[in-house]
């Protein structure tokens, strides 16, 4: 009976060991395989001022953790966060991976403030990382043992913007848009009653035909444009001259007109008909050098020059006519001064 019994004994020790040993080692299998650190840049610092917390956790690619926070803005009494930024991941290689976590924290008050361990919690798993100390110098601050005076008042710096009044502040937009208006509509106005070319050159008066055709071809001819071999350009004012002054003396619009055109024009025209010839000589020259570039001698310009002038001359409008006392039956003053002599010797004989 005692054999049986140790037997049973032994058995259940056996047993109970057994499950004592395969539940430590489930627990030590089941921890997670993270490493959990934190460190502080300075562990002394000024009241008021910051330094950074970092979280370093090492631990498998895959492992879905957070670091629980429970205040997130004190993160031990008189210890405030400041800032908490982003995690920063870094493969490790070998399926290994380091997050880091980094808060900027600060303290107002003077002392030394321990920062507790922080939890990495995976799943139903929690890890510490370790214990800090944080030390707060105070500040330097006057005994106030000598009493100071106020202060003096600071001045205003001078603004223009604060004598505006508020509904243009508000409305500015639509000020700025009826001004704008405003200066369109005064432009358009001005633009639209502007007198144009045509009209300013209206109201100049413009000398006759012949007169302006004349001083053209002396201000042309004073200019020695050919002399300086400056043929298309002689050629050209010359047969400018011509057509203005074909187009004001007969209504003929030889500016708009080829040479072919304009010399048959003054064949049908009875006053042109007699110098058609001189004007279709200047024109053909005028066209050789103006589109064929060709070089005519000396003579050849001074001869179209003379055949200009002549054409002008010879196409001069005739003075008016004054009707004398034989038309108009009124007899002028001097014969009623001078009395007639037959009628003087008829008086004397009788």
């Amino acid at each position: 009976m005692i054999k049986i019994k140790s037997i049973i004994r032994k058995i259940t020790t056996s047993a109970i060991f057994t499950a004592f040993t395969f539940g430590i080692c489930g627990n030590i299998s089941a921890q997670p395989n993270v490493t959990f650190n934190a460190s502080i840049d300075s562990l002394v610092i000024l009241m008021g001022k910051q330094t950074v917390l970092h979280y370093q956790i090492i631990q498998d690619k895959g492992v879905d953790g957070i670091i629980e926070i429970d205040n997130p803005r004190e993160l031990a009494p008189h210890v405030e966060i400041a800032l908490i930024k982003d995690n920063d991941t870094t493969d490790l290689k070998n399926d290994r991976e380091e997050i880091h976590k980094s808060l900027i924290i600060q303290a107002f008050d003077s002392g030394i403030w321990e920062i507790p361990a922080a939890k990495y919690i995976i799943g139903k798993d929690t890890v510490f990382s370790n214990e800090l100390a944080l030390k707060v110098i105070p500040v330097d601050v006057d005994s106030l043992a000598t009493i100071h005076g106020f202060k003096d008042k600071e001045g205003v710096p001078f603004n223009p913007f604060d004598f505006i009044p508020d509904f243009i502040y508000y409305y500015w937009k639509y000020i700025l848009l009826v001004i704008l208006l405003i200066i369109a509509g005064c432009c358009y106005y001005f633009t639209r009653r502007k007198p144009n070319e045509t009209e300013v050159l209206s109201e100049i008066p413009l000398l006759p035909p012949y007169e302006e055709a004349i001083e053209a071809l002396g201000a042309l001819k004073a200019a020695k444009l050919w002399q300086a071999g400056q043929d298309k350009e002689y050629y050209t004012r010359l047969t400018d001259i011509l057509r203005r002054y074909i187009d004001r003396r007969f209504g003929i619009n030889a500016v708009e007109m080829t040479t072919t055109q304009i010399i048959d024009t003054l064949k049908r025209n009875e006053e042109t008909r007699a110098v058609n010839q001189q004007m279709k000589q200047i024109l053909e020259i005028a066209d050789f050098v103006k589109f064929a570039n060709m070089r005519p001698l000396p003579d050849d310009n001074e001869a179209s020059w003379n055949r200009a002038e002549k054409f002008v001359n010879d196409t001069k409008p005739e003075p008016e006519v004054v009707a004398d006392e034989a038309t108009t039956g009124k007899v002028s003053p001097e014969s009623d001064a001078q009395p007639n002599v037959s009628q003087e010797k008829q008086t004397g004989d009788l």
